[in-house]
């Protein structure tokens, strides 16, 4: 066994005993962020973005322990949401993160009618969101005083593989061919020369022309928010996978590649990768989750280059081991100093998606078969 597998096992020893306290004291509920070290619970927001998180942690664990208790609860967080299914003002981009991990997978695993139903029925809802005149799948719904028609994000580049998934289940090439076209439009407006994405652009509802990008959770407009990196390196990985389309490996590799040229020594990833010196946030969660999107990466590619992204990955995620993991059972988080986004919301604190990418991650490096995208 090589070292970094090892490596990988040791640590997933320690993820099922800590995790074991973490989620009987979470029982029924549904986390997001921690406060003095306990998760908070958003069963009261269910529609949530982040609420499929909670179920797919579980069913890792249930993946590495077999213990039954874990699947239980994620079909309790399951049936939950169909109360999210059942109110179109919920329904979003996010479908992705809401289903894939949940539905989907216990589908997968377990051939739930009901869960195939619950994924299609989203799957069918994102796909209404394709604007036909920019090729891209709208974000959000309209809250705020923004005008989100035309808006479309990143983030939307890990919620591809329901509509890929959905086509692969019914035959039916709609759901793919949408995806595809969103794909190619995020190639054309949001990845930049160098290899940087912006988060947010916002198109013309109508023509379908560019008309800006903006800022969103990173430092402002033309920066570098790194968990959208992340979401771009493992959303492209994702989109070559299910396709085998080069041109998705090759921009994967072009946001990577941009990625390892700016990380720190450390090996900790800012906020932002254009912020200035001060405040000095860190994401945690985008080391995470550009990890699995390198770890992917380095299985697509051959000889030095797939040591290159593997490396990389095994770097930030020693990093993270080393300097940013908690792993006291009275603690509800491993990873700590996750942010929301630079301008707003929680700063450097627990975030769920940052443990369950942290997981995926060292599930991949060991050798773990868990694909829930």
């Amino acid at each position: 066994m090589e070292d970094y597998k090892a490596w990988a096992a040791g640590r997933l020893d320690a993820v099922k005993g800590k995790m074991a306290s973490v989620v009987a004291r979470n029982a029924h509920k549904i986390p997001y962020l921690t406060e003095n070290g306990r998760y908070n619970d958003k069963s009261d927001e269910i529609g949530w973005w982040t609420n499929g998180f909670w179920g797919g942690l579980l069913w890792e664990e249930w993946l590495l322990t077999g213990d039954d208790q874990y699947k239980d609860q994620a079909v309790e967080l399951e049936e939950k949401q169909d109360k999210d299914l059942m109110d179109s003002e919920k329904l979003d981009h996010d479908n992705g993160f809401k289903w894939l991990l949940t539905a989907v997978y216990d589908y997968k695993k377990t051939g739930s009618k009901a869960s195939r139903n619950r994924a299609l029925l989203a799957a069918n809802n994102m796909a209404g969101r394709f604007n036909i005149s920019g090729n891209f799948i709208r974000a959000w719904n309209d809250w705020g005083e923004d005008d989100h028609r035309g808006w479309a994000i990143i983030d939307c580049m890990m919620n591809l593989p329901l509509l890929y998934w959905a086509s692969e289940e019914t035959g039916d090439p709609r759901f793919r061919k949408i995806a595809m076209a969103h794909a190619d439009r995020v190639i054309d407006a949001f990845v930049r020369p160098d290899g940087s994405v912006c988060h947010i652009v916002e198109f013309d509802p109508e023509t379908g022309e560019r008309v800006r990008s903006h800022g969103g959770q990173g430092y402002g407009r033309g920066s570098s928010w790194t968990r959208g990196q992340g979401w771009g390196i493992y959303g492209f990985m994702l989109s070559y996978i299910h396709t085998g389309e080069k041109r998705y490996l090759d921009t994967a590799i072009k946001i990577a590649n941009y990625f390892i040229v700016n990380t720190p020594p450390s090996g900790l990833i800012p906020v932002d990768f254009r912020q200035p010196a001060e405040p000095a946030w860190e994401d945690s969660t985008a080391a995470a989750i550009a990890a699995c999107g390198m770890i992917e990466i380095s299985k697509a590619v051959e000889g030095n280059d797939s040591a290159i992204y593997r490396e990389a990955a095994v770097r930030m995620l020693k990093a993270l081991d080393e300097k940013r993991s908690n792993w006291d059972a009275d603690v509800d988080n491993i990873i700590e100093k996750g942010t929301v986004a630079y301008h707003y919301g929680a700063h450097e604190t627990g975030i769920l998606y940052g443990d369950f990418y942290f997981i995926e991650a060292l599930m991949k490096l060991a050798g773990i078969d868990y694909m829930p995208w």
